[in-house]
């Protein structure tokens, strides 16, 4: 086999997108064939009643699933138990990126049978999943995550305090329908949070061992979008076209990460939030200006000619919208804009100074931590965990 370029990508078999886009989700449905369906919702199910009313007059009955935090393995368990119990033959998870996954890992477990530890990464027995998941729409109601159309569905031990991920290409949602209206009314926090989460997702599989060009242009866009939105969304004005760009954004950084990989940043949220019960979005916003800037001095002391290294450059000149712009320069934004956003450091959830030897030992052997650039020797972890604080 030749030594050239090789790569593969896969997504949803639909990706719908656009302003009042949620209407259509009842015929959506319809159209997967199922007739007992199963609706995972978060904290405030009644965001889910006009869908739910919508599939009552098309004839399918309903099944109401509720995910209050982030999902565990417990809660698997139980939204696993409850679709099969009622027969439930497709899925719509409505929410934050916590739904989507609790919804992925229940529609994947529903379909394959089964514990979550007989498949999970890293702390389960890694089984392939063998059969597609039930079919599922995945709608998100925030611009974060991007497991609309992700492979994966990131579940929590309280056990082994960490967490990990079901991963399979049967896992991806059979349609993801993004509608910007969704994100109306959301917290400025929450917007900086998942934003910055977003933003983190297209950076990283840029700069990642395993980019490739289908991903680079679709972060290329999504940085561009982030840039110019995020800041005004949350200090200025959440309007329809700063919606639309963060939406984007999030959709994009779920298609680069889904296809080209993570790095340190996540690296290190996987086990933060399994240790500490802190929620994802914040942990990737507080730890991307060092996990950057750590990453860039690895490779130009270790690996001069590695072909990440320019991109840090571009990622500059993207963020910062001047084309001379220096690597640093990007790393400088992330801080500027982490420091008008109010982006809290790791401690405020829990993590010290003495924590964290354990944290990085658990960040050493996540999944995300692969597809890094390059490999971080542990006092280069420990600087990135310690600066986070």
């Amino acid at each position: 086999m030749s030594g050239g370029l090789a790569f593969e990508f896969a997504t949803a078999t639909r990706v719908l997108f656009g302003a009042g886009r949620l209407a259509e989700a009842p015929e959506v449905v319809r159209a997967l064939g199922g007739r007992r369906v199963m609706i995972v919702t978060g904290s405030t199910p009644v965001r889910a009643a006009p869908l739910r009313e919508g599939l009552d007059r098309l004839g399918l009955s309903t099944v109401l699933f509720r995910v209050e935090g982030e999902p565990t393995l417990e809660l698997a368990r139980e939204g696993t138990a409850t679709a099969i119990a009622a027969g439930c033959d497709a899925l719509v998870a409505l929410g934050g990126g916590s739904v989507l996954d609790a919804g992925k890992a229940i529609a994947a477990l529903a379909a394959n049978g089964g514990d979550p530890l007989d498949y999970l990464e890293v702390i389960g027995r890694g089984r392939p999943l063998t059969h597609p998941s039930v079919p599922m729409v995945a709608i998100p109601t925030t611009a974060g995550t991007g497991s609309e159309v992700t492979r994966n569905a990131v579940l929590g031990s309280k056990e082994e305090k960490v967490k990990a991920s079901l991963r399979s290409p049967l896992m991806l949602p059979r349609v993801a329908l993004v509608d910007p209206d969704l994100l109306k009314g959301t917290p400025g926090p929450v917007i900086a949070s998942s934003g910055l989460d977003a933003l983190s997702q297209l950076i990283e599989p840029f700069i990642s061992a395993r980019a490739n060009p289908l991903t680079d242009t679709l972060a290329r866009e999504g940085m561009r979008r982030s840039a110019r939105s995020l800041r005004r969304a949350v200090l200025e004005d959440f309007d329809a076209a700063a919606r639309e760009d963060l939406a984007l954004a999030s959709l994009f950084g779920g298609l680069c990460l889904a296809n080209s990989g993570l790095g340190a940043v996540h690296g290190f949220a996987a086990p933060m939030g399994g240790m500490f019960q802190a929620p994802h979005g914040a942990v990737c916003a507080a730890l991307l200006a060092a996990a950057l800037e750590v990453n860039l001095r690895a490779m130009r002391a270790r690996a001069a000619q590695h072909p990440a290294l320019p991109r840090f450059q571009e990622v500059a000149a993207l963020l910062t919208g001047r084309p001379e712009a220096k690597a640093e320069d990007a790393i400088t934004w992330v801080k500027e804009l982490c420091q008008a956003l109010s982006v809290p450091g790791l401690r405020r959830y829990g993590l010290t100074e003495a924590e964290v030897p354990r944290l990085v030992e658990k960040a050493k052997v996540a999944s995300s931590m692969k597809a890094n650039p390059l490999a971080l020797t542990d006092e280069e972890l420990t600087e990135i965990a310690t600066r986070s604080l």
